[in-house]
């Protein structure tokens, strides 16, 4: 009798490891499609932007992401400090979340970057120093 209930619960514990495996698994595969189908967007608003923009990028002088991302880190740590300060407040009206851990792409990141430029070059911001 003792081998018997012995049995059935190594049985049963077989049983329900076996589940959870499947469980694990189904949940893993729905969280990487999300991720894979995120895109970010970035748009700005200053007219003025897209004209000062095309006038100072060039594809000879791009840099590569990472570059890219640590400016806008320190360029987003100076603005959110400026805005929450109430310093600069002609040129920065907003706060930007932005999380670090995030790969926004290249494209997001260097638009970023070159806006801080636009600011520093036409509000005297120090965003990026």
């Amino acid at each position: 009798m003792k081998k018997s209930i012995i049995y059935c619960l190594l049985l049963f514990a077989a049983w329900a490891c076996t589940q959870q495996k499947e469980i694990t698994k189904s949940q893993t595969e729905t969280k990487s499609i999300t991720i894979d189908s995120t895109e970010y967007e970035i748009t700005i608003l200053d007219p003025a932007f897209d004209r000062w923009f095309m006038m100072r990028y060039s594809p000879v002088s791009d840099r590569n992401n990472e570059y890219y991302r640590m400016m806008n880190e320190r360029g987003i740590s100076n603005w959110n400090q400026y805005f929450t300060r109430g310093r600069y407040s002609d040129a920065i009206s907003t706060y930007i979340n932005y999380n670090p851990a995030v790969d926004y792409g290249i494209e997001v990141n260097r638009r970023l970057y070159y806006y801080f430029m636009y600011i520093e070059e036409s509000f005297r911001v120090p965003l990026l120093r």
